[in-house]
């Protein structure tokens, strides 16, 4: 789960990080108000999407400009007048591709007087098991860019969770960003505070970009983007309670209240497919083959037939969606459930697409009985291969 800019200010600055003071905003008539709360005299109006590249972003309506998400103001009148222009515009970045996101919300932020800018982020290391931290002296620009141009600016380090977080990290931090002095001490601060506020809340990745030095020598937390591990959210109802669903997929929420692993992707081919590994093979086997697939889906080891239906009735639900592979290994999953739901599925919401289904494994001649006999066209398969092939012949005419 993603939460916006200023949600994970305040939840950091509750662990004692340093942030600006900025102020939250629903709509323009509300931005002189926000602004006004604020020192000044120099403001930070920010669009807030879930999704990086905010300044460099540009929106679809002329109406908002050409200055980006991320903007200056120099006085209070600036401030409303970017909030009109930017509040319900499109923008788009290198993150949400060609769509964009609508902004919905603005972060009223107090400008700061920046000397310096680094890149921090804390994830989960998954080859170590362990929370690892990336820092660069290259803050403020795409961390992607950095890895590839130049790489040796790039310091990462894991902490063992059997001592967690100690002196010597801090320091690390401090020398990779060649800080002294107070500024080191302010680092070995800050790595700490960062560190506990990802453990937590459970968080699957922390990112800050930039941090900053100011002129009157503090470091700040500038930008901040924070991704929670979904799987622990019962723990945390204060963290579930910021969830935006007007910035998600309103098809990933639907799977979401079934419990399934749903993931849109961009082609022309829906699969479901139970376990993530095989979800994985049927789309590369699908790309193999000349074509996209549009969706992730994995039902699960133990989905009932209601479960299946509910996964069908999504993808059916998709206009990109041109041709449909359902494909099986029972296990736990049961092959005769599975093709109950897609059949009770296919009789209440039709089926318009071309449908190939391939079941292995327990119960597979009751699945396939099922399937013969429920008067769909449905076009059998043998094996992975033969599915592939035959649902990309069919979506292209074939």
């Amino acid at each position: 789960m993603n939460i916006h800019e200023y949600q994970a200010k305040v939840l950091l600055s509750e662990f004692g990080v340093p942030i600006s003071r900025g102020v939250p905003v629903l709509k323009a008539s509300d931005s002189d108000a926000a602004a006004k709360a604020l020192p000044g005299p120099i403001w930070v109006v920010k669009s807030q999407i879930h999704a990086g590249g905010r300044g460099k972003g540009k929106f679809k309506e002329a109406s908002a400009g050409d200055k980006g998400g991320v903007r200056i103001a120099k006085s209070v009148a600036e401030v409303n007048e970017f909030a009109k222009q930017m509040l319900g515009a499109t923008l788009v970045t290198i993150q949400t591709g060609a769509q964009g996101k609508q902004v919905n919300r603005l972060y009223i932020e107090d400008g700061s007087d920046i000397d310096k800018e680094f890149y921090l982020s804390i994830l989960v290391d998954r080859e170590t098991a362990e929370v690892a931290f990336v820092v660069s002296t290259e803050g403020g620009v795409n961390i992607e860019d950095v890895a590839h141009n130049t790489p040796e600016k790039i310091i990462t380090f894991s902490v063992d969770p059997a001592t967690g977080i100690m002196a010597h990290h801090g320091r690390t931090v401090a020398k990779a960003l060649n800080l002294s002095g107070d500024l080191a001490k302010q680092a070995e601060k800050l790595v700490a505070q960062l560190y506990k506020a990802f453990t937590a809340k459970d968080m699957a990745m922390l990112e800050i970009n930039p941090l900053v030095v100011t002129k009157q020598g503090d470091l700040r937390v500038l930008d901040a983007k924070v991704a929670f591990d979904d799987n622990a959210m019962y723990r945390h109802p204060e963290v579930a309670a910021l969830r935006d669903e007007t910035e998600e997929d309103a098809k990933e929420i639907e799977a979401s209240k079934y419990d399934l692993n749903y993931v849109t992707l961009d082609g022309t081919i829906g699969c479901m497919v139970n376990g993530a590994g095989l979800a994985m093979a049927t789309m590369d086997i699908i790309k193999l083959y000349g074509m996209e697939p549009a969706n992730f889906l994995d039902v699960g080891g133990g989905a009932s037939k209601e479960k299946v239906a509910a996964a069908f009735k999504i993808i059916t639900a998709d206009p990109a969606v041109k041709g449909i592979l359902v494909n099986i290994f029972g296990g736990i999953m049961k092959c005769d459930i599975i093709a109950e739901g897609v059949v009770a599925a296919v009789k209440e919401v039709g089926l318009k697409v071309p449908l190939v289904v391939r079941l292995e494994g327990t119960n597979v001649d009751a699945g396939k009985k099922i399937i013969r006999e429920s008067g769909l066209n449905v076009l059998p398969a043998d094996n992975l291969d033969d599915a592939a092939q035959k649902i990309v012949n069919a979506v292209k005419g074939g």
